[in-house]
């Protein structure tokens, strides 16, 4: 992805199809998310979320927000800002997911509670929780120690993550989800790069994100490796105990890769950390039809003139 002119701002990635903001940085301005029918676009604190309705019309609502990063000025320390923004993200996120599904079935819109969102966010904490645990219980049976084990248990995470990936992507509607996950990164890669946002012209460019989600992901078992080494070796439940209790602190250290990676985007290291993430990516997003592209496009202009009409 090409680097844009300065912007006071940064996105980067949280769980699959989900990028979030950051504080003031020079970097990218704009961050998304597949939705179901659409494309959630943000920047800042403004949230658009374009869905395409039953009869071909584009639904747009838009969300103001304000972080708790900049509400709580200790949640935007390094390492903690992290851990503050995958909640944050996994909140909005769902929100945004649930919104485009009743605009999507044209059905009323539900109205969902704090205890609601946090229910379904230890939910996907407990999905997250089994990509740890059963490798290392799989791990544990090979008898091996030290580094050599946590290569292999994240080689084993990293082998049912992409089944997982694959497995998904057959299902037809998760399938129409990758394919907005594709316009929702063709749309960003061509404002970068300065384009015209026209359909035809944003079709050209590349469906793949050096800081999307599924990037973040992958980061995350790299920094797994290195700080479960740190890890003595003691008993299998205190080691399972360990790498459960240390879920947060490696999202806090990989959003902090994540944002090395984009500040340091040309160093060779970078691209190498950068590339597997990529490679995943052709799992996490297909080819989108021009129908998708113009809900991306939308999304992203949204966002843009609420912005500037708050400037004025």
């Amino acid at each position: 992805m090409e680097e844009l002119e300065s912007i006071d701002r940064v996105y980067t990635a949280s769980p699959p199809f989900l990028c979030i903001m950051s504080e003031k940085e020079q970097s990218l301005a704009y961050g998304g998310q597949a939705l179901i029918e659409g494309v959630m676009m943000r920047s800042g604190g403004t949230m658009v979320m374009c869905v395409r309705q039953p009869d071909n019309e584009i639904a747009t609502d838009s969300i103001e927000i304000n972080s708790i990063t900049k509400r709580f000025k200790i949640l935007g320390f390094p390492f903690i800002r992290g851990i503050a923004m995958l909640f944050e993200t996994m909140y909005y996120g769902i929100k945004s997911m649930m919104h485009s599904a009743n605009v999507a079935l044209e059905e009323e819109e539900e109205e969902f509670t704090w205890s609601d969102y946090l229910l379904l966010i230890v939910m996907l904490l407990v999905i997250n929780g089994l990509f740890i645990a059963i490798p290392f219980v799989l791990t544990n049976y090979l008898g091996l120690e030290g580094i050599i084990f946590n290569i292999v248990e994240s080689g084993i995470r990293l082998s049912l993550f992409a089944g997982y990936l694959w497995a998904i992507s057959q299902w037809g509607e998760v399938a129409r989800v990758l394919q907005y996950h594709g316009a929702e990164h063709k749309a960003i890669n061509a404002y970068e790069a300065g384009s015209d946002m026209s359909t035809g012209e944003v079709a050209k460019y590349s469906r793949l994100n050096p800081r999307c989600g599924t990037s973040f992901l992958f980061l995350t078992m790299i920094v797994s490796i290195a700080l479960f080494a740190l890890v003595p070796k003691t008993t299998f439940i205190l080691r399972l105990s360990y790498r459960l209790v240390l879920i947060p602190v490696i999202a806090g250290a990989s959003y902090e890769v994540l944002k090395l990676s984009d500040k340091y985007r040309d160093n060779a290291l970078m691209q190498v950390i950068i590339k597997p993430g990529l490679a995943f990516q052709k799992l996490t997003t297909k080819e989108p039809t021009d129908d998708m592209i113009e809900v991306a496009v939308k999304a992203l202009e949204e966002v843009q003139n609420i912005q500037d009409s708050s400037a004025e």
